[in-house]
C-alpha cells in the first residue's frame, strides 16, 4: 500500500515539481538532460517512459506515431518543449533515433503476431512444401516414406503429423526452423507464402548472416544417446518463448542497445538463433537425467534469459 501511495503521489505531485527546479536551475527540460546523462537502452527508455507520462498530448502521442511522421513528430515536441535547433543541435538527431526504436519495437510485434496468427495449413501448397524443405534439409540423406509418417520423430516432432505441433505458433515456428539453414533454393517458397512483404524482405536479407555448419551440428548433438532432445518440438517451444519477450517487452533492452534504428524481423530471427545455440550449450552443460524434464530445464532457461534481459546494457549477440 506504501509504494502505491508514493507511486500516486510522485506521479502526481512529485514529479511535476521535480521537473519544474530541475528546469529552473539547469535551464533544459527533462527531454535534453536524458540526452546530456544517458545512452543506449537507458536512454531510449527513459525518454520512452517521459513522453509515456507526459501530461502533454503532443508528448504523450509520439510512442504511438508512424515512421513516416517521426520527422514531424520531432520538430512538434521541440516546438512544445521551446527547443532551440541552434543551441541544442543534437536534440533532433536524438530524439528522432529514439522514437524510430520505440515505435519500430511496437511495429516489429505486430509483424510477429501476425506470421504467428497464420495458422499451418496442409492445403496450402506452399506450406507444404516449406515442411518438406525442413524434412531434407534436417535429413539430406533419408527418404520420407509418406507425407503422414512416424519419421518425423526422427526430427523431433511429436506426432505422425507435424501440422498439430504448427498450432501454437503458427507458421512463425516452422519458418523459425527452417531459418536455420538458409539455402537460396527455398526463399522462393517464402514469397509464395502469403506472409507481408516487410517480412519477406528482411526475412530474405538475414540467410547470408546464418550458421548453416552449426546449426547441423545442434542437429546431430540433439540426437546424443544420452542427452538428446525433440529438436522440432525444442524449436518451436523456442520461438514461444522468442515471442512471449517481444510482446512482454522483455526484449526492449536488448533490441534498443543491438539496434541503432528500427528493429525488425531479421532482429528477431537473430535472437531466435540466439536462444537456440543458447540452450542447446544449457542443456549439455545441465545433463538432465531424462528429456522428461524438459518443462523444468525450459523454465530454469527461460528465467536465466529473463535475467540477461533486465541488464540495461544487454545486447545478446550469438557466439559460435
Amino acid at each position: 500500500m506504501f509504494i502505491s501511495l508514493w507511486e500516486f503521489f510522485y506521479g502526481h505531485f512529485f514529479r511535476f515539481w521535480m521537473k519544474w527546479l530541475l528546469r529552473q536551475m539547469t535551464g533544459k527540460c527533462e527531454l535534453q538532460r536524458i540526452f546530456d546523462t544517458y545512452v543506449g537502452a537507458q536512454r531510449t527508455h527513459r525518454i520512452e517512459n517521459s513522453l509515456t507520462y507526459s501530461k502533454n498530448k503532443v508528448l504523450q502521442k509520439a510512442t504511438r506515431v508512424v515512421q513516416s511522421e517521426v520527422d514531424k513528430c520531432v520538430d512538434d515536441i521541440m516546438k512544445e518543449k521551446n527547443i532551440n535547433p541552434e543551441k541544442d543541435a543534437s536534440f533532433k538527431i536524438c530524439m528522432k533515433m529514439c522514437l524510430l526504436q520505440i515505435t519500430g519495437y511496437k511495429q516489429l510485434y505486430l509483424d510477429v503476431e501476425s506470421v504467428r496468427k497464420r495458422p499451418y495449413d496442409s492445403d496450402n501448397l506452399q506450406h507444404e512444401e516449406l515442411l518438406m524443405k525442413l524434412w531434407n534439409l534436417l535429413m539430406p540423406t533419408k527418404k520420407l516414406n509418406a507425407r503422414i509418417s512416424k519419421q518425423w520423430a526422427e526430427i523431433g516432432f511429436q506426432g505422425d503429423d507435424p501440422k498439430t505441433d504448427f498450432r501454437g505458433m503458427g507458421i512463425l515456428g516452422l519458418i523459425n526452423l527452417v531459418i536455420m539453414y538458409p539455402p537460396t533454393a527455398f526463399i522462393h517458397l517464402l514469397f509464395l507464402s502469403g506472409l507481408p512483404d516487410s517480412i519477406l524482405a528482411n526475412i530474405t536479407r538475414y540467410f547470408s548472416e546464418n550458421y548453416t555448419s552449426e546449426a547441423h551440428q545442434i542437429l546431430s548433438r540433439s540426437n546424443h544417446p544420452k542427452l538428446g532432445y525433440s529438436y522440432a518440438i525444442v524449436g518451436i517451444n523456442l520461438t514461444e518463448m522468442a515471442y512471449s519477450l517481444l510482446k512482454s517487452e522483455a526484449l526492449k533492452f536488448h533490441l534498443y542497445n543491438f539496434v541503432p534504428g528500427i528493429p525488425t524481423m531479421e532482429h528477431f530471427h537473430q535472437f531466435y538463433c540466439y536462444l537456440v545455440y543458447e540452450f542447446d550449450k544449457f542443456w549439455f552443460e545441465e545433463e538432465p537425467e531424462s528429456i522428461m524434464y524438459f518443462n523444468l530445464y525450459r523454465e530454469k532457461f527461460h528465467e536465466k534469459i529473463k535475467g540477461l534481459l533486465l541488464d540495461c546494457n544487454v545486447a545478446l549477440t550469438l557466439k559460435v
